[in-house]
């Protein structure tokens, strides 16, 4: 089950919807947010049947979390800080200096920020974009840049060491693949109400604007370090390896306001994310916000975070930050001990207990994050897929296994049959283990497919963890209508990336077989940039060198600026670049990439 025997929290306790509340300057000044083409990209109104009392089909816990996230406007954290909240799954936060503003996390789409900047200047005057923060790599805390700054405005922007690297692998390398299960946990195709989409436990859902990334210019490096920007002091603590690979939190001396970034949130967050990321260190994340409470604690009388509501006072922030820091260590701790006494993650995930305190207090809730897949995670971390037992070292495909086990149970009806008998008597997990299996051996079995949508429908209604309730309703929805395309536009990432995150992420998309009997050598000259260099195709892999030598020895050598070298890449041609050599060398390079496919099938064959 999702949920635990453990003591719940208590709905009397109304604190949450007081500060979430509190500050409220003015709200949406529309009922939608459009991109340029006025497709609608947000809509505040779908979040209006949160308005109601909870529903059987949704667990009351989420639904209040939902009803939480669903505030959205503007809103005075303390003197010359704000937030904009509820406009993405992120907040955007502005902070004033002495003659223009700080935004901090700038949404997923440049059309949400966007609002959101236009929103906070209708309040408080057409102040100029002093600076941007990205408090850490991922998509929601950057993505709306260019609806707050354009690329070359040349304003500080500032992250944390190592942010493009870490952006750049989730967002570009792997993107396309986190992008189709972003779908499922995100529930960005689900219809909005108590029978789909609730939330996301951080927020809403994303907006499905358009993203963008404009590369830092100014880089923390080292806990402590301080940096003014528009007269504001920002004081910075380096958080590597927690909710990111490189995130960081800050603390406004002269507001007496701390930021937590998305370290510390009113949610259990993720050890590892169901769209899928590098797994978190839940030790390492426990001990840095530790390290919050003894650098921060006593300075700070609101703190604030990227998501969620603030938490005012001094003393609730170090008990809030200690029991965060509590929530992770347990898990890692607890993990740890009984995967030292020979239990897999499985095991583990249904043997642990949460601490009476933790269980009841209501931002340690499994919201977003669960007990049950972060234990998963971290044994993940330290052990990998293999559970320790050979008969896992060689498994058939879903596939393949699908079909000998229904065979060994007697054929597709008989599962179905014994399906049924475990949903009715109320053994959903069984039911759509067996089920899964019934549509990998015969994917074109409607019956086989509808129940186990049904049987995916029962376990979301119940589930307290709102990425679990979106991946299982998306997975019916894929059961019976097939696959929804996504809705997030092609934004303009490229264009931020340097010509080695472009070659790398070239090489990725080399088909290797049919690259086998191709070799070749190019050589790039980015004359805009003054960078040269050295490629080469041999035995399907894409290999490309930083040089300052010549194109001696080159199949075709190609003299070009980067605008030019993105539209090379993208099989436009050509023309206006100099170049010399054989030409069809591009071409076959070109001819051996594979186009990734965002709208892949999750749960059928």
């Amino acid at each position: 089950m999702t949920t635990t025997d453990a003591p719940a929290p208590d709905f009397a306790d109304r604190s949450d919807f007081e500060e979430a509340d509190r500050g409220l300057l003015a709200p949406p000044p529309s009922a939608t947010i459009t991109d340029a083409d006025g497709r609608v990209v947000w809509n505040f109104g779908d979040t209006a049947f949160l308005d109601a009392d909870c529903p059987d089909t949704a667990h009351p816990h989420l639904w209040r979390q939902s009803q939480l996230c669903a505030r959205a406007g503007l809103f005075e954290v303390t003197e010359g800080v704000y937030q904009v909240r509820g406009f993405d799954l992120s907040n955007m936060t502005l902070i004033e200096g002495d003659h223009g503003v700080v935004v901090v996390d700038p949404l997923v789409s440049a059309e949400t920020s966007a609002a959101a900047l236009a929103l906070y200047r209708s309040q408080r005057g057409d102040r100029p974009v002093a600076g941007v923060i990205f408090t850490h790599s991922h998509l929601d805390h950057f993505g709306g840049v260019l609806g707050v700054i354009g690329p070359d405005d040349g304003v500080p922007v500032v992250a944390p060491l190592g942010f493009m690297e870490n952006a750049v692998a989730e967002n570009v390398y792997a993107g396309t693949a986190m992008l189709r299960r972003g779908m499922y946990y995100s529930g960005a195709n689900l219809e909005r109400g108590p029978e789909g989409l609730v939330g996301m436990g951080l927020g809403f859902t994303t907006s499905t604007g358009t993203p963008g990334l404009v590369p830092p210019n100014i880089e923390i490096r080292h806990t402590g370090q301080e940096l003014t920007i528009d007269g504001v002091v920002f004081r910075f603590q380096m958080t590597p390896g927690t909710e990111a690979p490189s995130e960081m939190n800050f603390l406004l001396p002269q507001r007496r306001a701390l930021c937590m970034a998305e370290n510390a949130t009113h949610n259990l967050h993720n050890i590892l994310t169901l769209r899928g990321a590098v797994v978190r260190d839940a030790r390492i994340w426990a001990r840095y916000l530790n390290e919050a409470i003894e650098l921060f604690g006593h300075d700070a009388d609101v703190l604030f975070a990227s998501h969620h509501w603030p938490t005012w006072g001094g003393e609730r922030i170090r008990s809030f930050l200690a029991e965060q820091r509590d929530l992770y260590a347990y898990l890692h701790d607890q993990t740890l001990r009984l995967l030292n006494q020979g239990y897999t993650g499985a095991e583990i995930a249904e043997r642990i207990e949460m601490p009476p305190a933790l269980a009841s207090a209501w931002h340690a809730r499994g919201y977003y994050g669960s007990v049950s897949h972060n234990v998963k995670a971290i044994y993940q971390r330290y052990m990998g897929w293999y559970d320790g037992n050979p008969a896992s070292l060689w498994e058939h495909t879903p596939t393949e296994s699908a079909r000998r086990y229904v065979d060994c149970m007697g054929g597709l009806d008989t599962v179905l049959g014994k399906a049924r008998t475990y949903m009715e008597d109320g053994d959903l997990r069984f039911a759509a283990q067996l089920l899964r299996h019934a549509v990998f051996a015969d994917p074109d079995s409607t019956d086989a497919r509808e129940l186990l949508a049904r049987t995916f429908e029962r376990l979301a209604h119940g589930a307290e963890n709102a990425t679990w309730r979106n991946c299982y309703l998306t997975g019916a929805q894929e059961l019976r209508h097939g696959v929804v395309k996504t809705g997030l536009k092609a934004g303009s990432m490229a264009a931020a990336l340097s010509v080695e995150q472009l070659f790398d992420s070239l090489a990725i998309r080399v088909d290797g077989p049919r690259a086998w009997d191709h070799s070749l050598t190019l050589h790039w000259h980015v004359s805009d940039l003054g960078e040269m260099y050295r490629m080469t195709l041999h035995n399907g892999v894409l290999v490309h060198t930083r040089t300052t030598r010549p194109a001696d020895g080159a199949d075709l050598s190609l003299t070009l600026t980067k605008p030019q070298l993105l539209r090379v890449l993208d099989g436009k041609g050509l023309g206006g670049v100099h170049h010399s050599g054989d030409t069809e060398v591009l071409d076959t390079l070109l001819s051996v990439l594979d186009e990734n496919d965002p709208d892949f099938a999750v749960v059928t064959p």
